[in-house]
């Protein structure tokens, strides 16, 4: 029986990559995939490379690379990253720098040509929308055949763009039991599904080890030393999940279940670039202390296109937070929210109403959030927002907080948010052939020495998908 051990090292940018050395040097894992993208990842790194073209690519990835690469290297751990973002190349440049620094020895893949924003037009929109302006970004989620492919010519670090989340997982699933992807021949859709699930469940990092978890999460042991997932899958057709013994967190079936139906709209029909997923009649077994089995998988054919997200400006946002104390310290904000409103109208800064929340209070749920007694409220902080048609307009609106702290309702402390105006995307989703994309998509694997030479251009060693 051929088997093989996936880490899930990272669920998001700006999330701890210190558990995954955990995975590495104890974990007994062949590879260990992080997730850095989100949509609205996607709209930072627009703007990053708006200011640069030499970024685009999620910048934690170096020091990431700095701190567990060595010790994966040493193992014969194999790295797979969608750090790319919007400038895969740019990225495996900076990590053949690293490689440089640290004096390691390495082959890098990059996966490249999920950019569309020159092709808009063989895209079908889900809106109809003539006026929609240029876009910032427009990326294909592509799926594992590419990292399969990088895999196959020997990359140690495959680094790719806009890929789906579970790719990530699946392309080393595919190569470490010897999948074949590229639909040459006939296709076990149950086995892909079962990878395609594997990769779900460990996109996210600590989530399916008990992270953010909305059941029992008091039981929850030392989240501070929180062990990152685990999947195990053979060629027999079998996943168990499971985590590093003695690390924090929790596997069990309720942690797995949560995380097995996160973002999945129809459990019958999860769409996935790789394969549709049928998790209708999904069961999970506990199996051990920190281990369970995921069973009864089914899949069918892949679809026929892929999903593009476009991210188009949509003006700015002008914020401010600003708190208050007892007595009376909501009865104070909600003063001072309606101070604001007037100025915002006086000054004609937008069309629209600014939106109030109260920290504490009301802030999450809105209107349903369940009365409170004033008397009793010790501190809240108001936050206001504006959404407004250019960036003056929005530095306008967050100058109008400091004055309240001699000019408003009394003490007033706290202050944040002034000069933090961010620049607003509204996203468009469409679909584009199969045919279309695989024809553009391109795998680049070169020595680390070769990608620190050249820079961010193509040059050589690229391969057709």
């Amino acid at each position: 029986m051929t088997a093989v051990r996936v880490g899930g090292g990272l669920g998001f940018y700006g999330d701890s990559y210190r558990p995954a050395l955990n995975l590495v040097e104890a974990g007994h894992v062949q590879y260990v995939a992080f997730d850095h993208l989100a949509e609205l990842t996607l709209a930072i790194l627009a703007k990053d490379r708006r200011r640069d073209p030499s970024l685009g690519y999620a910048r934690d990835l170096l020091p990431l690379l700095r701190f567990l690469w060595p010790a994966a290297v040493q193992r014969g751990v194999r790295l797979i990253s969608n750090a790319g973002g919007l400038n895969p190349m740019a990225a495996g440049a900076a990590a053949a720098q690293v490689a440089h620094d640290l004096g390691l020895s390495a082959r890098i893949g990059v996966v490249h040509g999920d950019d569309f924003r020159g092709r808009l037009d063989l895209v079908e929109w889900d809106d109809s929308d003539p006026s929609a302006p240029p876009p910032v970004f427009a990326n294909a989620y592509v799926g594992a055949a590419p990292i399969l492919s990088a895999l196959d010519q020997g990359a140690d670090l495959v680094i790719t763009g806009r890929v789906a989340d579970s790719a990530l997982f699946l392309g080393a699933i595919a190569h470490a039991l010897h999948w074949d992807l590229s639909g040459a021949g006939p296709i076990d859709w149950n086995r892909l599904a079962l990878g395609a699930v594997a990769g779900h469940l460990l996109e996210c990092s600590g989530q399916v080890t008990g992270g953010n978890h909305s059941g029992h999460w008091q039981s929850i042991p030392d989240l501070d030393r929180i062990g990152y997932p685990i999947a195990e899958l053979s060629d027999t057709g079998t996943l168990r999940i499971t985590k590093v013994p003695g690390s924090g967190g929790r596997v069990t079936r309720d942690t797995v279940r949560e995380q097995l139906l996160y973002e999945v709209h129809d459990p019958s029909r999860y769409l996935t670039p790789d394969v549709t997923v049928d998790l209708s009649e999904t069961w999970l077994a506990d199996a051990g202390p920190d281990m369970v089995d995921v069973c009864d998988v089914r899949g069918h054919v892949r679809p026929d296109a892929y999903k593009v997200l476009a991210g188009c400006p949509d003006g700015f946002l002008g914020q401010g937070l600003i708190g208050f104390s007892w007595p009376d310290a909501l009865d104070k904000a909600e003063a001072a929210a309606a101070i604001l409103a007037r100025q915002v109208q006086a000054m004609s800064l937008s069309t629209t109403a600014p939106t109030a929340e109260y920290l504490g209070v009301s802030s999450f749920h809105g209107p349903l959030a369940a009365p409170v007694d004033r008397g009793r409220v010790n501190e809240v902080y108001l936050r206001m927002t504006l959404r407004t048609a250019t960036r003056g307009a929005a530095d306008a609106f967050a100058r109008l907080f400091p004055p309240l702290a001699l000019s408003g309702p009394p003490t007033a402390s706290g202050l944040l948010g002034v000069d933090r105006v961010r620049e607003l995307f509204w996203s468009r989703t469409g679909l584009i052939p199969r045919s279309v994309l695989d024809r553009g998509v391109r795998v680049d694997v070169r020595p680390a020495p070769a990608f620190y030479a050249g820079g961010s251009e193509t040059r050589g060693g690229s391969t057709l998908l």
